[in-house]
């Protein structure tokens, strides 16, 4: 059981996990009759437990649980990796990554997040706050303005061929570009 855990702990290779990911599209269309995705998920839980007259929230939410188990499979599944399932080794990151990251005083890189930045006790700090509180709002604005997720347009849309899913995938591509080159040195600055 022990080497079962080290392997099902170790990153898989991309030409596992893909597949595995591209299986879900067809097996949610052919058994649940259902397409993929998540950020509807919060949607479900607030017309489940918010009273009030949004025409927003009027419909037959019970008839999404499957969605609702799914995000709760979700966060009990990052629960399980977390807890049995992760280790104390550094992400394995390129050498080049690392230095862009010294260039923004990012150096402890002994977990699998870097604790410069992803801590409680840095809430106090404004770009700690912008980051969270901002990329939060930007996120679920633009989930609600794309009319879906990363995982629902770049999963489920483009395998439909549709139009807005890809245009809203070369936004989420876009954005991170934008976020990743501009953006945050300007944030680490």
């Amino acid at each position: 059981m022990n080497s079962f855990l080290v392997w099902l702990s170790q990153p898989w290779p991309w030409y596992v996990a893909g597949p595995i990911i591209g299986l879900m599209v067809p097996l949610h269309l052919i058994l649940l009759n259902r397409t993929f995705g998540i950020s509807s998920s919060f949607r479900h839980v607030c017309a489940a437990v918010i009273p009030n007259n949004l025409d927003f929230l009027k419909y037959d939410w019970k008839s999404e649980t499957w969605n609702l188990v799914f995000a709760v499979g979700i966060l009990g599944g990052a629960f399980i990796a977390a807890q049995f399932l992760s280790t104390d080794a550094p992400i394995d990151l390129s050498q080049a990554a690392i230095a862009r990251m010294g260039e923004f005083g990012i150096t402890d890189l002994s977990g699998q997040h870097p604790k410069q930045i992803f801590e409680w006790n840095l809430l106090g700090d404004w770009r700690t706050l912008l980051l969270v509180v901002g990329g939060g709002f930007l996120v679920g604005f633009g989930t609600r303005y794309a009319g879906g997720c990363t995982s629902g347009h770049a999963i489920m849309g483009l395998s439909h061929l549709q139009l807005p899913s890809f245009v809203a995938v070369l936004g989420f591509f876009t954005g991170g570009l934008l976020m990743s080159w501009v953006f945050l040195p300007l944030i680490f600055a």
